[in-house]
């Protein structure tokens, strides 16, 4: 009966013991694993780079006052062009075009009535014979206007002109100025100590070295 007894307790402890160890080899091959890989550590060139990226300065685009000088001399407008300021052309050649054309015009008549009153004072026919009133002081003095304003009118395009290629160059030159980081114009609240009110409104300029 001991026999038999200690032989059923074997079998009952081999049995628990396997099982045991089946329950605990089935959890671990059930585990669910890590499905983030794990992360690779930087190297000390890739931790540099980018420091140096954070700080590096913010690039900034560069207009030449010289190509945009040169640029409107050649043509009026082209250096409104090269500084991206398009609405400009049209006032340009507006303002050109118009000095231009009224030089001509005055040109053009300055050298009808110059014709005339030489054609005048050597008794020669000329196309305003037969107007009343028309002599050889009135063809003078039409000659004298027309030139005078023939000269304003070249004067003013001339103006026109010179102010073209100056704004061209400072527009070109102020161009980084608003695009730099450290350069900025900011609405912002003064405190005016010499009235009655305590805060203003105002536009702050500020520049960082």
């Amino acid at each position: 009966m001991k026999k038999v007894l200690s032989i059923f307790l074997f079998f009952s402890f081999c049995l628990i013991f396997s099982q045991v160890n089946r329950n605990d080899t089935i959890r671990v091959e059930n585990h669910p694993k890590d499905s983030i890989p794990a992360a690779k550590p930087l190297s000390e060139a890739q931790v540099l780079g980018d420091i140096a990226d954070k700080n590096a300065p913010a690039k900034i685009t560069k207009l030449s006052p010289i190509k945009a000088g040169l640029y409107s001399a050649v043509l009026p407008g082209l250096g409104q062009f090269y500084n991206k300021k398009y609405w400009k052309i049209p006032l340009v050649w507006g303002a050109v075009g118009t000095g231009v054309g009224i030089a001509l015009w005055n040109d053009k008549n300055y050298k009808r009535y110059r014709n005339a009153y030489i054609a005048e004072l050597n008794g020669l026919p000329h196309e305003f014979d037969g107007i009343n009133g028309v002599n050889k002081t009135v063809l003078g003095n039409a000659q004298d206007r027309f030139k005078r304003q023939r000269d304003y009118a070249i004067g003013i395009a001339g103006l026109i002109y010179i102010l073209n290629i100056v704004d061209a160059v400072v527009d070109a030159h102020l161009f980084e100025g608003r695009n730099d980081p450290d350069l900025a114009l900011t609405p912002a609240v003064i405190n005016d100590q010499f009235s009655n009110y305590q805060t203003k409104a105002g536009l702050s300029l500020s520049f960082r070295f």
